[in-house]
């Protein structure tokens, strides 16, 4: 509620009139101050926090629950209605609320009006939230979570004596993460209805979730599950990252830490698939605590300049298979001839030995830095 109070505060300042926010049963979630054109209905509308039915059957005849955008609806007298701005606040053609404006005093211009639908995304994950506090999860299950995945252990018991979680079970982090680098209001909604619906599925597992700014988190209950399970109830593209189990609740936090660190690994380096289990990170696992501007002095020049970019790949190919020759020119369906050339210009470009074991290491680790930092994305890659 505090989040949805905020939007609608900063919205009315922003458009210098007052607003009020209700559920798609049109009760009165949230309201503004006050200090514009009034009517008999508003008042009685944040009084009793809900409007009469035969407010609600005129409105309804208006069109508001089946306009997919903003409208104006003209005012009542007989019901001493005020005409009206209602703009429907929906995700995915489903109906969670309507935002209102007394559209009088003066009228709503066309920007104000577009300003308020802007806030719709925002509203929408709002009123989601509170749906879920009187649906499948409660405040106190989201707060109960939010602290054990920071590690607080009363949060495990908390959440073993409310039935949630059972006690002998071990548990699993799964982490979802947009591929987008900014996911919006709209995403993370896209997040939370998935993973309601995931948990239905899979209730067996007692799954709990969390969704935080840029990504999701799934706790379930013994056996893992199929990190597919989350892509197919997800509307959005994303990777998924899946930490070790843990023998019990209060050590949740382990896994959610190792499967972060693996959904952002697999975001970074497409190549390591949709689903990265913390355990197949590889060298990943201590590359990212590492700075990606302490690389190889001599790979400068080969990462800034695009036309050195089937060197880079080939010399990648060539430490990858452990120096192999006949290897590299296997998977790279490259004449042997054609491999020595290339490395002997990585040799020259870079000022390096690669007969060098060091050296090797040191190209190889910076290699992979550098595909983390997103400054060497080989082709085929996204």
């Amino acid at each position: 509620m505090a989040d949805l109070q905020r939007i609608v505060d900063e919205l009315a300042a922003r458009l210098d009139r007052p607003l009020l926010l209700e559920d798609r049963l049109q009760r009165v979630v949230a309201y503004s101050e006050q200090n514009g054109a009034m009517d008999d209905i508003r008042r009685d509308s944040i009084l009793l926090r809900h409007t009469t039915p035969e407010v609600r059957q005129w409105l309804r005849a208006a069109g508001v629950h089946d306009s997919p955008g903003p409208l104006r609806t003209p005012g009542a007298p007989h019901l001493g209605l005020l005409p009206r701005v209602c703009i429907p606040v929906r995700h995915d053609a489903g109906l969670l609320g309507f935002l209102w404006f007394i559209d009088a005093g003066p009228a709503m211009s066309g920007a104000q009006v577009d300003e308020a639908a802007a806030a719709v995304p925002a509203l929408a994950l709002g009123l989601f939230h509170e749906s879920l506090a009187t649906g499948l999860a409660s405040h106190r299950e989201l707060e109960a979570v939010t602290g054990l995945l920071l590690g607080e252990q009363d949060a495990a018991r908390q959440l073993i004596e409310a039935g949630a979680f059972p006690q002998a079970q071990p548990v699993t982090v799964l982490v979802a993460r947009p591929l987008s680098a900014e996911p919006d209001e709209a995403q993370r909604l896209a997040l939370e209805q998935g993973l309601l619906a995931l948990r239905r599925r899979l209730s067996g597992h007692y799954p709990l979730h969390l969704v935080r700014y840029d990504h999701a988190a799934l706790l379930v209950a013994g056996t893992p599950v199929s990190p597919d399970d989350l892509h197919a109830a997800m509307s959005v593209p994303l990777v998924v990252g899946i930490g070790r189990s843990r023998p019990a609740l209060a050590e949740a936090a382990g896994s959610y830490a190792e499967a972060r660190h693996a959904a952002e690994v697999a975001a970074r380096v497409p190549d390591l698939g949709r689903s990265v289990p913390w355990e197949r990170l590889g060298v990943y696992r201590m590359l990212t605590h590492l700075p990606d501007h302490e690389l190889h002095p001599g790979l400068e020049q080969l990462l800034t300049e695009e036309q050195h970019l089937p060197l880079l790949e080939t010399l990648e190919t060539y430490l990858d298979l452990a120096g192999s020759a006949v290897a590299t020119s296997r998977a790279l369906r490259l004449h042997r001839t054609s491999l020595y050339y290339r490395l002997q210009r990585v040799e020259e470009l870079a000022g390096t030995d690669l007969k060098d074991g060091g050296e090797r290491l040191a190209l190889h680790l910076s290699l992979k830095l550098a595909r983390l930092s997103g400054r060497y994305r080989p082709r085929g890659t996204v």
